[in-house]
């Protein structure tokens, strides 16, 4: 077995022993921690093929965390929580979570979880591409190439441009965009999405994003 490292967050400090001695028996590296703020310290300094993440943590709880990680990273996450509505699961999916197992949880199932996550995401690696028209994203290397040339998006410009590329043919609001690429980082209006789509306009040199007036964009091909 790959010796695949596991970041954990879990304030419950009995359950968190457990679970890393089970991962641990699993043959897993797994290093954990008790709130959001030192997940994202942990995030920052280690390659984590897989983050567990309960929701209800002090400081930064699971959402808020989940939603950061998601700014700068595709590593896979499993949400670990007591909230057992489909409220609460539907939005740990809609931010980006790749799993979700509601306490109390069998170790035996959570190990299940575990592999069949990471398989689904070493199986993804070598299809890490977007394309649309003469637009490929690279989201590994969060590079972009528009018709066969190099282009240089900020890190917001390029998870815009994925995302309308991910929800094309819909329409994406302006709000949604400030939701899912700012998350709570950002308190202001929907007009700094206008400035970001204007800069990437101007950075692709293709006429492929689409105002929807009062609402928000969406993509469109070239004929």
């Amino acid at each position: 077995m790959n010796q695949y490292n596991i970041l954990v967050a879990e304030d419950d400090l009995d359950i968190q022993e457990l679970m890393v001695e089970f991962l641990n028996a699993n043959n897993y590296n797994v290093d954990a921690v008790s709130d959001g703020v030192e997940c994202m310290h942990k995030f920052k300094e280690k390659d984590y093929d897989l983050i567990i993440l309960d929701i209800m943590m002090p400081n930064l709880d699971g959402y808020t965390t989940c939603k950061m990680i998601r700014n700068t990273s595709n590593v896979p996450i499993i949400f670990l929580t007591a909230l057992n509505e489909e409220s609460n699961q539907m939005n740990g999916f809609d931010i980006g979570a790749d799993d979700y197992i509601t306490k109390p949880f069998s170790f035996n199932i959570l190990i299940k979880r575990v592999e069949a996550v990471l398989r689904r995401s070493s199986n993804s690696v070598s299809s890490e591409f977007l394309s649309f028209d003469n637009l490929r994203l690279n989201l590994n290397t969060y590079s972009i190439e528009v018709e066969d040339r190099d282009v240089e998006l900020t890190l917001k410009e390029f998870n815009i441009l994925k995302e309308l590329i991910e929800k094309y043919p819909h329409i994406v609001t302006r709000e949604n965009l400030l939701d899912s690429i700012w998350g709570y980082d950002f308190y202001g209006d929907t007009r700094i999405v206008d400035a970001h789509i204007k800069n990437i306009r101007k950075k692709i040199g293709v006429p492929c994003i689409k105002t929807v007036k009062g609402i928000g964009y969406t993509l469109e091909k070239n004929v």
